[in-house]
């Protein structure tokens, strides 16, 4: 039986021995508890004594979410349990929490709201009460619609600028459930300003993706928790703390993924390219190029870097440019020449059986869930790190160029989840797939949304035009 729904009945159990307990506390009777949805009504009418035409909120996608959890709030209420911390557990393991206010026989219905008197709290109560209620109001939308996010590097340039402060989205794709829940809120990694971790590893929970609005598409900007790359000195962290990077997705599980002279293909189709997409090139001009000149076509920062003077004292710079910004500067008096700088270093599987580089990448098929390989040498170097390392395998490892699970040698291998392919705009500056390998699905944490303010660090000032823009 699928996981997920697994532990939908789970909590729907334990919610309904709650609300059984609870009815009968109220003088209704405890078997209409196990009606889905009326059992919400009566408690939204009957208990806490709601008007009927409020029910709707339950039905609306993703409002619904935060309607049961004030519906749950406002039946803690109308039990005597009035505290923050009440509201807390409810938000985090209702379904033992109402079982256990159901069975406990000190707890009274004590009627609905309308009829209960106001609640009286000193000033620092109300205070304590709105900072600890704002803080898991944050966690509960960071974790489950939207979460904001800082561009770091110039990977994504001319898309995305450093600078730029954007939302993602967690519900098009379906937000993750936590995998390390013993973490203070709001962090990811370490404590603010501090080197002292935010978490402990003492728990960790299997975890499952929630209902998604979309699947990601090709071409689709993606955050992800990156796999495959050394951090903080060696640092292996849990899956939902790795470091966040964001990317282009050119591939998706099942493609058959090359490039060709700078070009993608996706099972022998063009992946079109976005109209921000930058390469790497060595610029000769008669002389050093003055800073306004460079503000015409956006140039600053990672983007320009003058490297010598030429024997004929000319300059010699290296500029990541799109197409069109060639295209312009060939046209200059000053500019002596253009050329390309082609990508030689060497990519993944970083194996001598695979001479590839990141202009001509490939061909690769990108595993998907049920894909069944033969292993051999060449196999095994394409994807054996992945079955080791990402693939839900608890004893996996290669020993004598031979893949062994739980102790036992396999000649075959079926994936047990999909990936996919990420690759940054500014092509010739993103360390992406190219280098490190596939993005296991468990690793996606959301859809670049829109941007909400850009401050050009270069220059200074804001960059009024970005702001609001959608993420394409």
């Amino acid at each position: 039986m699928n996981s997920v729904l697994i532990t939908f009945l789970l909590f729907r159990i334990g919610i309904t021995i709650g609300y059984w307990k609870l009815f009968e506390k109220a003088g209704i009777a405890g078997w209409k508890s196990l009606i889905p949805f009326y059992s919400e009504y009566l408690i939204a009418v009957d208990i806490v004594g709601k008007p009927a035409w409020w029910i709707v909120y339950l039905i609306i996608p993703v409002v619904n979410i935060f309607a049961w959890y004030v519906l749950m709030f406002n039946v803690l209420r109308c039990f005597g349990k009035e505290s923050i911390w009440s509201q807390i557990l409810m938000i985090f393991i209702a379904p033992i929490y109402l079982p256990v206010l159901g069975f406990n026989s000190t707890i009274k219905y004590r009627g609905k709201l309308d009829s209960l008197p106001p609640v009286k709290r000193t000033a620092v109560q109300e205070w304590a009460d709105a900072i600890v209620f704002a803080v898991v109001a944050a966690t509960l939308i960071r974790w489950l619609i939207m979460e904001a996010y800082t561009i770091p590097t110039p990977s994504m340039e001319n898309s995305l600028l450093v600078g730029d402060f954007l939302f993602v989205s967690k519900f098009h794709y379906g937000t993750r459930t936590p995998k390390t829940p013993l973490q203070i809120p709001l962090t990811h990694q370490k404590i603010w300003f501090t080197e002292i971790p935010s978490y402990v590893e003492w728990i960790q929970l299997p975890q499952y993706r929630l209902p998604g609005i979309s699947e990601v598409k090709r071409g689709d900007v993606v955050v992800f928790n990156v796999p495959g790359v050394s951090e903080n000195g060696g640092k292996e962290y849990p899956t939902d703390l790795k470091t966040n990077y964001i990317k282009r997705c050119v591939g998706l599980p099942g493609d058959v993924l090359e490039i060709r002279d700078r070009q993608v293909y996706a099972s022998g189709e063009i992946v079109e390219n976005h109209p921000g997409m930058q390469y790497s090139y060595l610029v000769t001009s008669k002389d050093e190029i003055n800073e306004r000149n460079l503000d015409k076509f956006d140039l600053a920062g990672d983007d320009v870097q003058l490297l010598s003077k030429t024997k004929a004292n000319h300059a010699l710079y290296q500029m990541y440019l799109t197409d069109d910004v060639v295209s312009e500067m060939r046209k200059l008096p000053y500019i002596v020449s253009i050329e390309l700088i082609k990508q030689e270093s060497e990519t993944f599987p970083h194996s001598p059986l695979f001479k590839w580089t990141g202009d001509n990448f490939g061909k690769l098929t990108i595993p998907k869930a049920g894909w069944t390989i033969q292993l051999s040498d060449s196999t095994l170097a394409l994807y054996g790190s992945t079955i080791t390392d990402h693939d839900h395998n608890e004893d996996a490892s290669i020993k004598g160029g031979k893949l062994f699970i739980d102790g036992k040698e396999v000649t075959s291998y079926t994936f047990r989840q999909n990936y996919y392919f990420m690759m940054g705009d500014n092509r010739h500056n993103s360390l992406d797939s190219r280098y490190w390998g596939f993005v296991p699905e468990d690793h996606i944490v959301g859809k670049g949304f829109f941007i909400w303010l850009s401050i050009d660090r270069d220059r200074g000032g804001i960059r009024w035009s970005r702001f609001f823009n959608l993420i394409r």
